[in-house]
This record gives C-alpha cells, sequence and structure tokens, in this order.
C-alpha cells in the first residue's frame, strides 16, 4: 500500500491521475473521516488538473449527516466528480422543499437526497404497536406527502431525486409476535417502502435508495450508536459513515456520467483457479466444491454485468490455445467466449493489451475497469493507466465476487433494450469488419450492408435510453450537454423544442437506438441544441443522414438557417469538423467554441445507400 510521501511526490512530478489513485488506495485502506478530510486537503492543489464533473448536490435531513459529507466528497473525487454540497436543516426537509425561497431552491441542485429515518417520517408506526392497525391509511399517507414533495420539486428543479426506504427496527416493539401476523409493525413499515416506490416509479428522475437493506446488509445492530442518537440525533455509528457515503455514489456514479461501460477480464486465479498452462485443463479449480465454486461465483456475477449491458473483454497473458480449451471444453464454465466482445490473450504487458482493447471497442480509457487476482499486474495497470478502474481484491478468491458486485462504477439506475443487446452488437460488428477486410470499395461497402434509419421524436417509450445516449456519448457529441428524463420531457413537451431520436439496423442486425438531435426554434433559425451518435454507427454516413432529416425538416417548417455549436472537450475531437464538411460556414469563434451555420436554400444531401423509414413502417 502507498504512504503518503508517494501521492505527494506524483503531485509534485504533476502525476495527477497518478497521485488521485495512490489516495484512493491510501483512503481505502482507512475509510475514515479524518482520511477523507487529508484526502481533500491534499487534492486541493490538483482538482483544476483532473477534468472533473461538476455536480451539486443537497441532502435534505432528519438526522444528522455531516460526518458523511467529507467522505462522499472524497469518494467522489475518486471518480472524477467534483462534489459540491448543500445540507439542509435539520428535520426541515418539508419545508425546504415546499418553501420556493428557501436556500435549498437558491442553492440550484443537480441531485438531492432525501435522509429521512421512519421514527421522523412515522413516529406513531415506530413508537406504538397499537398504530399497525392502521398500517394502510398510514402507508397512504406517507405516499401522498412523499408524492406532495416530489411535485413541489418538479415545479421549481430538474434535480434528480433519491429517496430513503424507511427501516425496520431492530426489535420490533412485539417482540415475536411481530412476525406471527400480517398486521405487525415491520410489515407495516414493508408496506409503506412498497407505496414509496410505487410513488417513485410515476415521476421521471425520482429513484429509491434501499436503506433498510442496507442497514441490514452491514448489520442492524452495528449500524446505530445508541448514544450517538440521544445525544446527538446521530444514528449512524462511525463505522457507518463509509458505508452510507458508498451508497449514494452507487447513485451519483450512473447520474454524472461517471460509470464504466466495459469490464476487462484476467483468466488464471481470477476466473478459475489455477494456471491452464501448467495445470491443464483438468488440473484447474472450478466446479462445486471450494475453491472451485468461489470462481464459479465470480463467473456469475460477470455475467450479471453482461446482463446489465457492460462489455466483457479478455486480457491474459496465456498461450491462446490454452485459455480457448477452457472456454470450449471444461463442463463447468458459465461464461462461453461468445460473452466477450474483444480478446488479448498473449504474453504482451497488460497496459499495452488494455490500450489496444479499447481501440478496438472504440471507448476511452477511462470507460474500462480491469479486474486482476495478480496485485503485481494491478499495479502496473493503475501506474501506467490511471485512468482505468482498477478491482481490488482480496488475498484469497473466496470473496471475489462480493468485492465485484460492490463495484459502483457498473450501476444503472435503467436497462434500456440496447443495453441488454449489446453483446449481439458486438457480435454483429465483428461479421460487418470481416466484410469490411475483403477489400471492397467503401461506397460499395456501405450499399451491402443494407443500412436502415428510423427517425422521430422521442417518446415515453426511449426517453430513458435518449438521456442515457446525453448523459454518456463523448466521441461523436458536438455540445456534450447532459441531460436527464425529466429534462428531455421538458424539452419535448416544449412547442418551441424538437427532440430527435434515430435508430438504426442492417442486415447482421440491429444497432438500436444510437442517435440524437435536440434543436430549438429562434425566430427563423433552427439552432442545434445537441447532435450526438453512439461510437458503435460513427463514420458509417448516419450522421450524414441525421442532419440532413433535421435541415429538411427544418425547411419544411419555414426556417431559413440551421446552426450549431460545437463545444471542445477532452473526447470530442471526432466531430469538430462535422459541421464544415456538411457546408456549413463558421460565423462564430471563442476559445475553441465555433458556431456554424448553413443556409437552408441549400440542400444537405441523403446517404442514398441509407434508406430512411418512417414511425409508421415496421422495422
Amino acid at each position: 500500500m502507498p504512504d503518503r510521501n508517494q501521492f505527494i511526490s506524483a503531485i509534485e512530478r504533476r502525476e495527477h491521475l497518478r497521485a488521485l489513485g495512490l489516495m484512493r488506495q491510501l483512503f481505502n485502506e482507512a475509510p475514515t473521516l479524518a482520511s477523507a478530510q487529508f484526502v481533500l486537503k491534499q487534492a486541493a492543489p490538483i482538482r483544476e488538473h483532473l477534468a472533473l464533473v461538476p455536480c451539486r448536490l443537497a441532502i435534505l435531513r432528519s438526522f444528522t449527516v455531516e460526518p458523511v459529507v467529507p467522505i462522499l466528497r472524497a469518494l467522489a473525487l475518486f471518480h472524477g466528480i467534483d462534489l459540491i454540497v448543500h445540507v439542509g436543516d435539520f428535520n426541515a426537509y418539508n419545508t425546504e422543499l415546499l418553501d420556493p425561497q428557501s436556500s435549498f431552491y437558491g442553492f440550484n441542485p443537480d441531485v438531492v437526497i432525501l435522509a429521512t429515518q421512519t421514527r421522523d417520517v412515522l413516529p406513531e408506526l415506530w413508537n406504538d404497536s397499537a398504530a399497525t392497525e392502521d398500517c394502510e391509511a398510514l402507508a397512504a399517507r406517507a405516499a401522498s406527502n412523499i408524492e406532495h414533495l416530489i411535485d413541489s420539486l418538479r415545479s421549481r428543479s430538474k434535480a434528480h431525486l433519491i429517496l430513503n426506504t424507511l427501516e425496520m427496527p431492530n426489535f420490533p416493539n412485539a417482540g415475536i409476535l411481530d412476525s406471527q401476523r400480517n398486521t405487525g409493525q415491520s410489515e407495516a413499515i414493508r408496506n409503506v417502502n412498497r407505496r414509496l416506490r410505487e410513488t417513485a416509479a410515476k415521476h421521471l428522475g425520482v429513484y429509491v435508495l434501499d436503506y433498510d437493506a442496507l442497514i441490514a446488509r452491514f448489520g442492524r445492530l452495528n449500524w446505530g450508536d445508541e448514544a450517538k442518537w440521544l445525544t446527538m440525533r446521530m444514528p449512524l455509528g462511525a463505522d457507518s459513515f463509509v458505508h452510507l457515503a458508498r451508497e449514494y455514489i452507487r447513485f451519483l456514479l450512473p447520474l454524472c456520467g461517471r460509470t464504466c461501460k466495459a469490464l476487462v477480464i484476467d483468466l488464471d486465479n481470477t476466473i478459475w483457479g489455477g494456471v491452464i498452462g501448467e495445470d491443464g485443463l483438468d488440473g484447474i479449480k472450478l466446479g462445486a466444491e471450494y475453491p472451485g465454486n468461489a470462481y464459479l461465483e465470480v463467473q456469475r456475477a460477470i455475467l450479471d454485468l453482461h446482463r446489465r449491458g457492460i462489455i466483457l473483454a479478455i486480457c491474459s497473458k496465456n498461450n491462446p490455445e490454452d485459455a480457448l480449451e477452457v472456454f470450449n471444453q471444461h463442463d463447468a464454465m458459465l461464461l462461453r467466449i461468445d460473452h466477450f466482445a474483444a480478446t488479448r490473450i498473449n504474453w504482451k504487458s497488460k497496459p499495452e493489451n488494455i490500450r489496444e482493447l479499447a481501440t478496438e471497442l472504440n471507448i476511452g480509457i477511462d470507460a474500462l475497469a480491469f479486474l486482476d487476482d495478480n496485485p503485481l499486474e494491478r499495479e502496473e495497470v493503475r501506474m501506467l493507466l490511471p485512468e482505468v478502474h482498477v478491482i481490488d481484491l482480496p488475498a484469497g478468491p473466496a470473496h471475489f465476487a462480493a468485492a465485484l458486485r460492490s463495484t459502483p462504477v457498473f450501476e444503472r439506475l435503467a436497462l434500456s433494450n440496447e443495453d441488454r443487446d449489446r453483446g449481439a452488437y458486438y457480435q454483429a460488428e465483428r461479421q460487418r469488419a470481416q466484410l469490411q477486410a475483403t477489400g471492397v470499395a467503401l461506397d460499395d461497402y456501405y450499399r451491402s450492408l443494407g443500412m436502415v434509419v428510423e427517425i422521430g421524436a422521442v417518446s415515453s417509450r426511449t426517453i430513458a435510453r435518449v438521456a442515457q445516449l446525453t448523459q454518456k456519448t463523448n466521441q461523436f457529441n458536438l455540445t456534450t450537454r447532459r441531460y436527464s428524463e425529466h429534462e428531455i420531457a421538458s424539452k419535448a413537451a416544449d412547442a418551441r423544442w424538437r427532440v430527435d431520436a434515430l435508430t438504426a439496423s442492417d442486415r447482421f442486425g440491429d444497432y438500436g437506438l444510437v442517435g440524437v438531435a435536440i434543436t430549438n426554434q429562434i425566430d427563423d433559425v433552427c439552432e442545434i441544441d445537441s447532435f450526438l451518435l453512439s461510437c458503435r454507427v460513427i463514420g458509417r454516413s448516419v450522421e450524414t443522414a441525421l442532419l440532413s432529416y433535421l435541415a429538411r425538416e427544418a425547411a419544411s417548417g419555414g426556417m431559413r438557417s440551421i446552426r450549431g455549436w460545437y463545444l471542445p472537450t477532452r473526447k470530442n475531437a471526432p466531430s469538430k469538423d462535422f459541421y464544415p464538411k456538411h457546408g456549413f460556414k463558421m460565423i462564430n469563434e471563442n476559445d475553441g467554441k465555433m458556431l456554424f451555420e448553413h443556409d437552408l436554400s441549400k440542400e444537405i444531401g441523403w446517404p442514398d445507400w441509407i434508406e430512411l423509414r418512417t414511425e409508421s413502417e415496421p422495422r
């Protein structure tokens, strides 16, 4: 483990990401309030060099949360988020949400956490056994109050909202009698939580944190400190601060677009026990008994991520024939080679292979997470590729799966069809690459694909995916403006705005919803607020088709010109020349930001190898 002098030296050498990684390792060794405060102090001089995503978080609460905040800010920093936190007044969350002049609304948060507990929300249910007889009424009241607070927030703010479930008592008021009947205290709280989830599900941008499950995970008797509660209204013990902060981070990462898209996996002693090149197919540990069953649990965890839309890749120092033999012939294997979008099985260094994998997958290095049992390999990747999220593993395999499942960079708050089908997409992409490798002319290659696109207004069915694309797309994204589902819905409901979504398919398969264009009518000008495409279709002239469609629709609506900004980021250089290549003229430039305009009397040609299908036609 690093000492403090190492990351101070890294700061002096201007190795800012390396320094941040060392701070993270140090914090993980002692995840305390004091460690978090030290990290925040040491990181202050390098914050401007870290390309952090800003996030304004408001915590409205019914109990003391202040000791959690520095830990939360340190964890956010480790994941590339500059977290500015506003803590509401003690037990004033109702007033702050209902009063339009409150300091909470003056703070203008991006995300709101409503941190409450059962004894404050429903004190009669917590304190009085007789109150459980009216559990339906209590649940209805709690749901109605939350609905009222959500409506108030939505009328004044576009912020995401995270709600707590209510927690169970350590010891129900009625003792073991509580579980003998359907009207007990615990069942009443479960009923309230069901109603809270139903209420949250009716609103875009409202999410539920299962606070009761969090407490249970780490032990009810260990979660709180009764003396602190009675003296300071602090229901958490000191060891619980980091657990609550980490649970908040699981929500903040997807909300801020700081999740990983791919998991790069080692093989030997990571997803099976032993070294295949030395132990052979019959000698590796994989099966129903320990330690083989521990590696099966790792594979189950990986498969769960695959179903969540996480891209899988292999990076292993091995002979390819030996490694592939396990996938093809070992009866206990759950993972198959078809689950992996790309593989590097050779004797090159892990950092070199990981760079190649990022290029092949067409995603950024910082969108990769790395799973390897060998601490030396992990450290080499940390040193040479500090952007990669390296997952720390314990010494033995029994807890590998838990370490992987607890990694927050894979969290998702919604799951689209595109996420579920991502594995099939990469299989189809390999077929496209094989066709292109035959050396056919580019235009002939495009025509041979039989590309079909469908462009239409965002709908309730597609809004989650549209918001996801604005939050995650970096390379071909001309303005990189991030929008929540609620913000997308607000624009779509405004007559001055259009939100168009593009889906694509070809003879090899369905790409899914891969393009978004958001435009705003200003007098007789159509201004492009956002124009972005997933990396999976960049370079196949789909971007030209979408721009041609926007120009045609603007012209038919009486617009004189179409205009759009290019706002440079560290990652969107591939889209820099997009407008000039399509006949746009630059009319303004300021500090690298360029505004382009096109006269709509001049047509932007539609690629003749792409078929446009209207929404009413079957795909």
